[in-house]
Protein backbone atom coordinates (compact mmCIF):
# COMPACT_ATOMS: atom_id res chain seq x y z
CA UNK A 1 0.00 0.00 0.00
CA UNK A 2 1.57 3.49 -0.77
CA UNK A 3 0.42 6.50 0.37
CA UNK A 4 1.88 9.60 -0.66
CA UNK A 5 2.72 12.16 2.03
CA UNK A 6 2.23 15.02 0.09
CA UNK A 7 -1.25 16.56 0.90
CA UNK A 8 -2.52 20.19 0.25
CA UNK A 9 -3.19 22.91 2.99
CA UNK A 10 -5.90 21.57 5.03
CA UNK A 11 -9.03 24.23 5.98
CA UNK A 12 -10.56 24.33 9.35
CA UNK A 13 -13.64 22.38 8.04
CA UNK A 14 -11.34 19.56 6.14
CA UNK A 15 -9.77 18.91 9.62
CA UNK A 16 -12.94 18.99 11.36
CA UNK A 17 -14.53 16.35 9.28
CA UNK A 18 -10.38 14.23 9.40
CA UNK A 19 -10.93 14.34 12.88
CA UNK A 20 -14.44 12.60 13.12
CA UNK A 21 -13.56 10.48 10.17
CA UNK A 22 -10.64 9.39 12.51
CA UNK A 23 -13.19 9.08 15.37
CA UNK A 24 -15.45 7.05 13.59
CA UNK A 25 -12.35 4.19 12.82
CA UNK A 26 -10.92 4.18 16.14
CA UNK A 27 -14.50 3.65 17.35
CA UNK A 28 -14.79 0.40 14.90
CA UNK A 29 -10.84 -0.16 15.72
CA UNK A 30 -11.17 -0.21 19.38
CA UNK A 31 -14.74 -1.33 20.72
CA UNK A 32 -13.03 -2.85 23.79
CA UNK A 33 -11.75 0.67 24.84
CA UNK A 34 -12.48 1.57 28.37
CA UNK A 35 -10.63 3.45 31.34
CA UNK A 36 -7.77 0.51 32.31
CA UNK A 37 -7.51 1.82 36.08
CA UNK A 38 -9.95 -0.30 38.10
CA UNK A 39 -12.35 1.18 40.44
CA UNK A 40 -15.61 1.01 41.68
CA UNK A 41 -16.60 4.72 42.64
CA UNK A 42 -15.03 8.31 42.45
CA UNK A 43 -12.16 8.07 45.46
CA UNK A 44 -11.32 4.79 44.04
CA UNK A 45 -11.02 6.22 41.01
CA UNK A 46 -8.95 9.19 42.32
CA UNK A 47 -6.84 7.64 44.22
CA UNK A 48 -5.60 4.81 40.87
CA UNK A 49 -5.63 8.08 38.68
CA UNK A 50 -2.70 9.67 41.17
CA UNK A 51 -1.09 6.15 41.82
CA UNK A 52 -0.76 6.07 38.00
CA UNK A 53 1.79 8.72 37.67
CA UNK A 54 4.88 7.41 36.04
CA UNK A 55 3.26 3.96 36.18
CA UNK A 56 1.37 1.25 34.08
CA UNK A 57 -1.72 0.57 34.64
CA UNK A 58 -1.50 -2.98 35.52
CA UNK A 59 0.99 -2.24 38.17
CA UNK A 60 -1.62 0.19 39.57
CA UNK A 61 -4.25 -2.49 39.18
CA UNK A 62 -2.18 -4.97 41.14
CA UNK A 63 -1.83 -2.55 44.38
CA UNK A 64 -5.15 -0.84 44.79
CA UNK A 65 -7.30 -4.23 45.95
CA UNK A 66 -5.48 -4.31 49.16
CA UNK A 67 -4.90 -0.49 49.28
CA UNK A 68 -9.09 -0.47 48.45
CA UNK A 69 -9.97 -2.55 51.14
CA UNK A 70 -7.56 -1.23 54.00
CA UNK A 71 -8.83 2.99 53.11
CA UNK A 72 -12.64 2.57 51.75
CA UNK A 73 -13.30 6.26 52.85
CA UNK A 74 -11.51 9.88 52.42
CA UNK A 75 -11.30 9.96 56.34
CA UNK A 76 -9.15 6.87 56.61
CA UNK A 77 -7.07 8.31 53.73
CA UNK A 78 -7.23 11.66 55.82
CA UNK A 79 -5.97 9.57 59.21
CA UNK A 80 -3.74 6.79 57.48
CA UNK A 81 -0.38 6.09 58.91
CA UNK A 82 2.47 6.87 56.64
CA UNK A 83 4.79 4.14 57.05
CA UNK A 84 1.84 1.75 56.44
CA UNK A 85 0.41 3.44 53.37
CA UNK A 86 3.70 4.09 52.03
CA UNK A 87 4.68 0.16 52.19
CA UNK A 88 1.21 -0.47 50.00
CA UNK A 89 1.98 1.83 47.39
CA UNK A 90 5.52 1.68 47.03
CA UNK A 91 5.40 -0.51 44.06
CA UNK A 92 3.89 1.87 42.08
CA UNK A 93 7.26 4.21 42.45
CA UNK A 94 7.20 8.11 43.76
CA UNK A 95 5.49 6.52 46.79
CA UNK A 96 6.32 9.03 49.79
CA UNK A 97 5.43 12.03 47.28
CA UNK A 98 1.58 9.69 46.51
CA UNK A 99 1.33 9.15 50.03
CA UNK A 100 1.47 13.10 50.68
CA UNK A 101 -0.72 13.58 48.37
CA UNK A 102 -3.42 10.57 49.13
CA UNK A 103 -3.18 12.13 52.88
CA UNK A 104 -4.13 15.15 51.89
CA UNK A 105 -6.69 14.79 49.67
CA UNK A 106 -8.72 12.26 52.30
CA UNK A 107 -8.39 15.71 54.67
CA UNK A 108 -9.89 17.91 51.93
CA UNK A 109 -12.22 15.91 50.90
CA UNK A 110 -13.14 15.79 54.98
CA UNK A 111 -12.74 19.19 55.20
CA UNK A 112 -14.71 20.87 52.74
CA UNK A 113 -16.67 17.61 50.94
CA UNK A 114 -18.26 16.14 53.69
CA UNK A 115 -15.83 13.10 52.49
CA UNK A 116 -17.16 12.60 48.67
CA UNK A 117 -15.36 13.35 45.68
CA UNK A 118 -17.00 16.38 43.96
CA UNK A 119 -18.14 16.23 40.34
CA UNK A 120 -17.20 19.47 39.15
CA UNK A 121 -14.11 20.34 37.35
CA UNK A 122 -13.37 23.73 39.14
CA UNK A 123 -13.91 21.76 42.91
CA UNK A 124 -11.43 18.71 41.71
CA UNK A 125 -8.58 20.72 40.24
CA UNK A 126 -8.35 22.53 43.86
CA UNK A 127 -7.62 19.13 45.52
CA UNK A 128 -3.88 17.89 46.70
CA UNK A 129 -2.75 15.34 44.04
CA UNK A 130 -4.94 16.08 41.54
CA UNK A 131 -4.86 18.61 38.26
CA UNK A 132 -7.19 19.07 35.23
CA UNK A 133 -6.04 15.45 33.25
CA UNK A 134 -7.08 13.56 36.37
CA UNK A 135 -9.57 15.73 36.89
CA UNK A 136 -11.60 15.00 33.54
CA UNK A 137 -10.38 11.22 34.00
CA UNK A 138 -13.00 11.16 37.37
CA UNK A 139 -15.83 13.11 35.66
CA UNK A 140 -15.91 11.24 32.43
CA UNK A 141 -15.35 7.81 33.72
CA UNK A 142 -17.11 7.98 37.69
CA UNK A 143 -19.73 10.92 36.79
CA UNK A 144 -20.40 10.57 33.31
CA UNK A 145 -19.44 14.47 32.89
CA UNK A 146 -17.74 14.44 29.13
CA UNK A 147 -13.82 15.24 29.39
CA UNK A 148 -10.70 15.12 27.37
CA UNK A 149 -8.15 13.56 29.23
CA UNK A 150 -4.69 14.53 27.38
CA UNK A 151 -1.97 11.98 28.61
CA UNK A 152 0.82 11.56 26.92
CA UNK A 153 -0.33 9.03 24.55
CA UNK A 154 -3.37 11.58 23.56
CA UNK A 155 -0.77 14.60 23.07
CA UNK A 156 1.54 12.36 20.51
CA UNK A 157 -1.37 10.95 18.81
CA UNK A 158 -3.45 14.25 18.05
CA UNK A 159 0.21 15.65 17.06
CA UNK A 160 1.17 12.70 14.88
CA UNK A 161 -2.77 13.65 13.29
CA UNK A 162 -1.63 17.07 12.86
CA UNK A 163 -5.26 17.61 14.48
CA UNK A 164 -3.88 20.70 16.52
CA UNK A 165 0.18 22.27 16.81
CA UNK A 166 -0.66 23.06 20.04
CA UNK A 167 1.30 21.18 23.10
CA UNK A 168 0.27 22.66 26.42
CA UNK A 169 -2.36 20.04 27.52
CA UNK A 170 -5.02 22.32 28.30
CA UNK A 171 -4.60 24.02 25.31
CA UNK A 172 -4.92 20.80 23.01
CA UNK A 173 -8.20 19.66 25.24
CA UNK A 174 -9.68 22.53 24.07
CA UNK A 175 -8.45 22.16 20.31
CA UNK A 176 -9.74 18.86 20.34
CA UNK A 177 -12.44 19.54 22.48
CA UNK A 178 -13.24 21.99 19.40
CA UNK A 179 -13.48 18.93 16.70
CA UNK A 180 -16.02 16.79 18.59
CA UNK A 181 -19.28 16.51 19.98
CA UNK A 182 -18.70 16.77 23.56
CA UNK A 183 -20.70 13.76 24.43
CA UNK A 184 -17.77 11.81 22.88
CA UNK A 185 -14.85 13.12 24.54
CA UNK A 186 -14.53 10.62 27.01
CA UNK A 187 -14.53 7.81 24.63
CA UNK A 188 -12.53 9.46 22.56
CA UNK A 189 -9.79 9.71 24.91
CA UNK A 190 -10.13 6.20 25.64
CA UNK A 191 -10.02 4.82 21.98
CA UNK A 192 -7.23 7.22 21.20
CA UNK A 193 -4.63 6.22 24.41
CA UNK A 194 -6.16 2.43 23.76
CA UNK A 195 -4.46 3.24 19.66
CA UNK A 196 -1.29 4.57 21.00
CA UNK A 197 -0.78 1.92 23.88
CA UNK A 198 -1.39 -0.85 20.73
CA UNK A 199 -0.54 0.87 17.24
CA UNK A 200 0.68 3.88 17.59
CA UNK A 201 4.16 3.47 19.59
CA UNK A 202 5.92 6.57 20.39
CA UNK A 203 9.04 5.50 18.68
CA UNK A 204 8.17 2.71 16.27
CA UNK A 205 4.44 2.80 15.39
CA UNK A 206 2.85 0.20 13.37
CA UNK A 207 2.04 2.34 10.22
CA UNK A 208 1.69 -0.78 7.79
CA UNK A 209 -0.89 -2.38 10.57
CA UNK A 210 -2.71 0.93 11.47
CA UNK A 211 -6.54 1.32 10.50
CA UNK A 212 -5.51 5.02 10.55
CA UNK A 213 -3.15 4.51 7.58
CA UNK A 214 -5.22 7.02 4.89
CA UNK A 215 -6.03 9.59 7.40
CA UNK A 216 -2.76 10.00 9.10
CA UNK A 217 -0.26 13.00 7.55
CA UNK A 218 2.64 11.20 9.36
CA UNK A 219 2.32 7.95 7.74
CA UNK A 220 5.42 6.35 7.09
CA UNK A 221 6.93 7.50 10.63
CA UNK A 222 7.25 3.77 11.55
CA UNK A 223 7.92 0.58 9.34
CA UNK A 224 5.13 0.29 6.17
CA UNK A 225 5.78 -3.44 5.79
CA UNK A 226 2.96 -5.47 6.85
CA UNK A 227 5.03 -8.02 8.28
CA UNK A 228 7.07 -5.43 10.12
CA UNK A 229 4.22 -3.53 11.30
CA UNK A 230 2.53 -6.45 12.61
CA UNK A 231 5.14 -7.57 14.84
CA UNK A 232 4.74 -4.00 16.64
CA UNK A 233 1.22 -4.49 17.58
CA UNK A 234 0.34 -5.15 21.21
CA UNK A 235 -2.23 -6.44 23.57
CA UNK A 236 -4.55 -9.67 24.02
CA UNK A 237 -6.38 -7.81 20.37
CA UNK A 238 -3.46 -7.74 18.45
CA UNK A 239 -4.55 -10.07 15.62
CA UNK A 240 -8.01 -8.61 15.65
CA UNK A 241 -6.54 -5.32 14.77
CA UNK A 242 -4.28 -6.65 12.30
CA UNK A 243 -7.12 -7.98 10.26
CA UNK A 244 -9.40 -4.30 10.70
CA UNK A 245 -6.23 -3.28 9.03
CA UNK A 246 -6.16 -5.42 6.45
CA UNK A 247 -2.91 -7.26 7.12
CA UNK A 248 -2.67 -10.81 7.64
CA UNK A 249 -3.12 -11.66 11.94
CA UNK A 250 -0.46 -14.83 11.39
CA UNK A 251 2.12 -12.09 11.27
CA UNK A 252 1.54 -11.13 14.68
CA UNK A 253 3.97 -12.90 17.24
CA UNK A 254 2.32 -14.61 20.27
CA UNK A 255 4.44 -12.70 22.47
CA UNK A 256 2.79 -9.68 20.95
CA UNK A 257 -0.61 -10.96 22.41
CA UNK A 258 0.32 -11.23 25.74
CA UNK A 259 2.55 -7.93 25.86
CA UNK A 260 1.97 -5.57 27.75
CA UNK A 261 0.32 -2.35 26.74
CA UNK A 262 2.74 0.56 27.65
Amino acid sequence: MTISSARPAETDLGRTRRARRIGRVLTETHPDAHCELDHSSPLELAVATILSAQCTDKKVNEVTPKLFARYPTAADYAGADRAELEELIRPTGFYRNKTDSLIKLGQALVDRYDGRVPGKLADLVTLPGIGRKTANVILGNAFDVPGITVDTHFGRLVQRWQLTAETDPVKVEHAIGALFPRRDWTMLSHRVIFHGRRVCHARKPACGACTLAKLCPSYGTGPTEPAAAAKLLKGPRARDLAVAAGVDPELVPVQAIVAEAP
